[in-house]
């Protein structure tokens, strides 16, 4: 699944090419999404000007106007931008053609993902936006906070890392590798974590959602950027997908579990 540093990356990557665009035209071959694509999306969006893209979370915020198209990319989508005159393959499944002969497609082989529309100045009260934590990049976001947040939590500092309600877009991949250089096991539970220990796990999400969005992402399966290009954060990685291999900082095996569904790669020796 696109994690937030996928979702920048595209974000970053699309935003000279649409922002300032009018919408000429949309083309919905498959509505059948996670939610059903609007019926009428190709005339709502008909000559409106993208003035502004946004990223909430792993949602982006297309402005226009008079209301907001929300994009997700579930767990297998991905944007490209290409030629109006680019033939669609079997899981391209919504076209936004732009006033300049471009436009803006929308793969999505699982169809996990969204588009929607809302209405109106304030997107942010949207049901899938309304209660999403503090984003992990911004001031906002501190050990102080964090803190606070989890007094009395028995779930594990893992779990709670992946609730969006406590921080938006930290996913498996980036909870995993932020909890090795905090030094702290993913087994852990919230409430027992210091003020001092959360200060340095804000610290380690800010600096490996950072250095995933410097290094275009991850591309462990089929994220790609709208250039079709590749994430190379993978190769970064110290702990995410190297069960039974040594850590790198100390040569202990790195550990899998599975907490929550999910998978959990850790250092025994390194995570306390």
């Amino acid at each position: 699944m696109p994690e937030l540093p996928e979702v920048e990356v595209i974000r970053r990557g699309i935003v000279s090419h649409l922002e300032g665009r009018r919408i000429a035209n949309t083309v919905v071959r498959n509505p059948k999404l996670r939610w059903p694509v609007p019926y009428d999306l190709g005339e709502t969006l008909s000559g409106l000007k993208i003035s502004k893209i946004i990223r909430r979370g792993k949602y982006l915020l297309f402005h226009c106007g008079k209301g907001t198209l929300i994009v997700h990319l579930g767990m297998s989508g991905s944007l490209r931008v290409l030629s109006a005159t680019t033939l669609p393959q079997k899981h391209d499944h919504v076209d936004l053609v732009l006033d300049n002969n471009m436009m803006l497609r929308l793969r999505d082989p699982r169809r996990f993902g969204a588009i929607l529309w809302e209405s109106g100045d304030d997107v942010m009260h949207h049901p899938l936006l309304a209660q999403l934590g503090p984003e992990p990049l911004s001031a906002t976001f501190n050990g102080n906070l964090i803190y606070k947040r989890t007094r009395r939590r028995s779930a594990s500092i893992k779990e709670v890392l992946m609730n969006s309600r406590v921080v938006v877009g930290v996913g498996n991949i980036y909870a995993s590798e932020a909890l090795f250089r905090a030094g702290i096991n993913p087994i852990t539970a919230a409430g027992q974590i210091g003020a001092i220990r959360y200060k340095r796990l804000v610290e380690a999400i800010k600096e490996t959602l950072s250095l995933a969005i410097e290094a275009g992402g991850s591309s462990l399966r089929d994220f790609v950027n709208s250039d079709g290009k590749p994430g190379y954060f993978q190769q970064q990685y110290w702990v995410y997908h190297r069960t039974g291999l040594p850590c790198r900082r100390c040569g202990a095996t790195i550990t899998q579990i599975r907490q929550g569904q999910r998978s959990s790669f850790y250092c025994p020796r390194c995570q306390k």
